[in-house]
Order: C-alpha cells, then sequence, then structure tokens
C-alpha cells in the first residue's frame, strides 16, 4: 500500500494542478471590474474564449497521454470530446460578438479589422474548424496515419499559436498575468506533446 501512495499523490496532483491552470484565468476575469460596463451578449462571448483558451490546455495532455487514471482509449474520446466542446465554444464566441457588433465580426473574417489580434483570432478559427473536420471524415478520407498525425499536428500549431497571440493582444477582462501564464502553459504542453510524439513516431520507424 505504501508504494502506491506516492502515485496516488503525484496523480492528485496534476489534477489539482490543471484545474488550478484553468479556474483562476476564469475567476479572474469574472472578478474583472470592466463586466460592468458589458452586456450578457459580450460577456458570454468573453467567457467562451476564455474556456477554449483552457481547454486547448487539456487537448495536448490528453494526446500525450499525461493525464493520469485515463487509459489510452479513454484519452482519445476524450481528446474528441473535449475538441468537439472546443469547436462549441468558438462559435459561442463569434456569435456572441456578432449579437454585439456585425459590423466588427465581418472585417474580422475578412481581415479588415484594424485591431490585430482579430486576425490571428479568425486564422485560428479556421484551422480550427478544418481540423475538425478532417477529424469527421477521416475514415473516409484516403489519409495515411501518418500524414493525418502530420496534417493534425500542424494545425494544432496554427491553432495554438493563433489563439496565444490573439489571447495576449487583447487588453479586455483577462488578468494579465493569470492569461500570460495560462498561454505560457498551452505553448508549453503543445510543444512537449508535439516533440514526444515525433520521437515516439521516429522510434517506430527506426525499427
Amino acid at each position: 500500500m505504501d508504494l502506491k501512495r506516492p502515485s496516488r499523490t503525484r496523480q492528485t496532483l496534476v489534477w489539482a494542478a490543471l484545474a488550478t491552470a484553468v479556474a483562476v484565468p476564469i475567476a479572474a476575469a469574472a472578478a474583472s471590474p470592466l463586466l460592468a460596463w458589458r452586456d450578457s451578449a459580450y460577456i458570454a462571448a468573453g467567457f467562451a474564449g476564455i474556456i477554449a483558451l483552457s481547454l486547448l490546455l487539456v487537448q495536448p495532455l490528453l494526446a500525450g497521454g499525461h493525464l493520469p487514471d485515463l487509459s489510452a482509449q479513454r484519452g482519445r474520446r476524450a481528446h474528441r470530446w473535449i475538441g468537439s466542446l472546443l469547436v462549441g465554444m468558438v462559435i459561442i464566441h463569434v456569435a456572441g460578438l456578432w449579437i454585439t457588433s456585425p459590423p466588427d465580426v465581418i472585417d474580422a473574417l475578412l481581415f479588415a479589422s484594424p485591431t490585430p489580434f482579430s486576425a490571428w483570432g479568425v486564422i485560428a478559427m479556421w484551422a480550427l474548424f478544418t481540423t475538425a473536420l478532417l477529424a469527421a471524415l477521416r475514415r473516409r478520407l484516403p489519409l495515411r496515419p501518418l500524414a493525418w498525425r502530420r496534417a493534425h499536428t500542424a494545425l494544432a500549431a496554427v491553432i495554438v499559436v493563433g489563439s496565444i497571440v490573439h489571447a495576449l493582444l487583447i487588453e479586455g477582462t483577462m488578468e494579465t498575468l493569470s492569461k500570460a501564464a495560462l498561454c505560457a502553459l498551452v505553448l508549453a504542453a503543445t510543444v512537449k506533446v508535439v516533440v514526444d510524439l515525433s520521437t515516439r513516431a521516429n522510434r517506430k520507424r527506426s525499427f
């Protein structure tokens, strides 16, 4: 029994750290005084975006098998469900902004917005939608596992980089330090998982 305690303690710490990394930026945004000046649609859009950014931390951890108590099969299933939830959050984010100001959303989609963060958000959005579409049609497309993995990784990199730059350039309800910390964690987790998966693939090919 004693031999199992360190493992269980480590598992608890991993989940606690993940919950903290996700909850702190959301709680800090909820306490922002700027919310008093926003309508409900804009607030919903903003928090959908914050949740989407938080989910980008969970996705690579699931893909790399770094979350304890999850088998490989359950991890892959959770990765797909979280991916669907991520798409839903982005749709809510855009829809809320559309309700608040349709001209701004149109300018962003046409890459005509004067705000630099808009273009990065739109690029990340289309990369996410493309990833979701490819995942839905994966069995129907003549893609080999290696080609799928490379396409998925490339799109994931675009999503992560675009989302991080988008978030960092916005001066809104998210608290600066917690936002920067979340973005750093998302980037670090993504880089680590991409490197790990690439290393595993190279080892398999070498044998």
